[in-house]
């Protein structure tokens, strides 16, 4: 794992493999950032002319390298572009990018210096929590020499005045980006390693390192307590379902906060089995529950004065001679009764499960983490999630916090007139489909219907961000992303802050 770390040296005289310069775009060219001034002395004052020859431009995502000249320690430069500056300097997510880009570019390096433009708090914490995800391999099943390691350590630069607050940002940016590297990790994990009996182990682990509550229900005791929802979906399955609380308190906490995640550690779709090319990364949808789990960690690590309990709704959705079939009813935890109609709607199932256990314990707020549909990829794309809630204010406050950190989101609407057809069940309370048409906001009335009155809900579908099958970009890879893990870390600090 990269280590981050901090140094009050000048970055001429500190021994690295590489030190990492910005750039930006500029009215009349490639102009230098703040912090390269004793790197460009080294080049006599014409850094940014040689990177202009060597074809820089300023512009996000770029990497340029040139040989280090004999004033620098350093045997390499590497300028990454940073895009246009605004009047107040560069956003905090162009730097956590550029970062990235760093880290990625430099892959093998055993020690980066990062001199990029950061001199409050919050910008050496998103250079830190960048460079810390750009540098994220995922190589369990990779042979030794198959892929080159990640950068063994990031050293930030800070003046010798603010390198306590420095320090901090960095244990900050560590604390958070380790979390969601493991979510990652939980991501890219193949099925058949990654089941929901494994997943519980892991977070009994977790509970165990980190002085963590945790509870697992397995499969006899999902059975007593008439958990419908979950032993439905993972009937089909030879291993069977669980649900895990994992719980931080702190003891000066006002507020508390239930964070829900769908776990289906493989979803073939059940009898209503996925086509070919469409089953091929549902290691993936269990990325919701990785989120929640993550996210209590982190605000433990942080010591976040707010109670936060993640709830993992896992299950594997199998098709088999014992799999429930579509026309199936089932009767879920709290009594109500659903139809299923499609397996493949099988997320919701386990949600709802989870989310009338979770409004059992009265928190003030329940936000539910899931890839659970198709439609909502379809209608924000790729690196897009949809929030939607009982609550416009509550919705509204996740999709500024998403921003603020860096993650994309689009607040949803639960129209009303789209909870008909889930109503129009002639055997059941509900079935967990409806129409066809809005199918991402049909999902999320259907949660709504599992939540207790006077607690405020939030939805958030990642289907889109949680799994990036392209290039890596910034500090994104190829695979799982940790999508809403910042949201979630966010909400809760806030929370912390008494602005809940």
């Amino acid at each position: 794992m990269t280590a981050l770390s901090v140094s009050t040296s000048s970055a001429a005289s500190l021994r690295a493999d590489a030190l990492v310069v910005g750039v930006a775009k500029g009215p009349k060219g490639i102009v230098l950032t703040s912090g390269s001034e004793a790197v460009n002395e080294a080049f006599e004052g014409k850094l940014a002319e040689v990177l202009s020859t060597l074809g820089a431009t300023g512009a996000e995502g770029e990497a340029v390298k040139v040989h280090s000249p004999a004033g620098l320690k350093a045997a390499l430069v590497l300028a990454v572009g940073l895009g246009e500056a605004g009047e107040e300097g560069h956003e905090l997510e162009s730097l956590r990018r550029a970062a990235g880009v760093a880290a990625r570019t430099l892959a093998g390096a055993k020690k980066v210096a990062l001199v990029l433009p950061a001199e409050s708090a919050a910008e050496i914490e998103a250079v830190a929590l960048g460079g810390l995800l750009g540098s994220y391999a995922f190589g369990t099943y990779k042979g030794n020499g198959n892929g080159k390691e990640p950068v063994g350590e990031l050293v930030l630069l800070a003046a010798r005045k603010g390198s306590k607050d420095a320090k901090a940002a960095v244990e900050r940016a560590a604390a958070l980006g380790e979390e969601m590297n493991r979510a990652r990790d939980l991501v890219n994990t193949a099925p058949n390693d990654l089941n929901p009996k494994s997943f519980a182990a892991i977070a009994q682990a977790a509970g165990k390192e980190h002085g963590l509550k945790v509870e697992v229900l397995d499969e006899k005791a999902l059975t007593k307590g008439g958990f419908g929802g979950l032993l439905g979906v993972g009937v089909g399955s030879t291993n069977p379902p669980r649900l895990v609380k994992v719980a931080y308190t702190h003891p000066k906490a006002k507020a508390t906060l239930a964070f829900v995640g769908k776990g289906i550690t493989y979803d073939s779709g059940g009898i209503s089995l996925k086509p070919a090319g469409h089953n091929e990364t549902m290691k993936c949808d269990m990325a919701g529950a990785a989120a929640v789990f993550a996210a209590v960690v982190a605000a433990k690590r942080l010591g976040l004065a707010v109670n936060v309990t993640a709830w993992l709704a896992l299950a594997e959705n199998m098709p088999s001679g014992s799999a429930t079939r579509p026309g199936d009813v089932l009767r879920m935890y709290g009594g109500k009764t659903v139809e299923v109609l499609n397996t493949d709607a099988e997320g919701r199932l386990v949600l709802a499960d989870a989310i009338v256990r979770a409004g059992e314990e009265n928190p003030d707020v329940i936000v539910d983490v899931a890839t659970l549909t198709g439609a909502m990829v379809l209608a924000l794309g790729n690196r897009t999630f949809g929030v939607m809630s009982n609550s416009d204010e509550l919705r509204d406050d996740l999709h500024a916090l998403a921003g603020e950190v860096g993650e994309q989101s689009w607040p949803m609407p639960l129209p009303a007139d789209l909870r008909k057809g889930m109503t129009e069940s002639t055997i059941a309370d509900l079935a967990n489909m409806g129409e066809r048409m809005g199918g991402g906001l049909v999902a999320g009335l259907f949660l709504k219907e599992f939540v207790a009155e006077g607690i405020d809900w939030a939805h958030l579908d990642i289907a889109g961000p949680a799994f990036h099958e392209g290039a890596p970009y910034g500090y994104t890879p190829k695979g799982g992303t940790a999508s809403a893990v910042r949201t979630l870390v966010r909400f809760a600090e806030r929370t912390a802050n008494g602005k809940a």
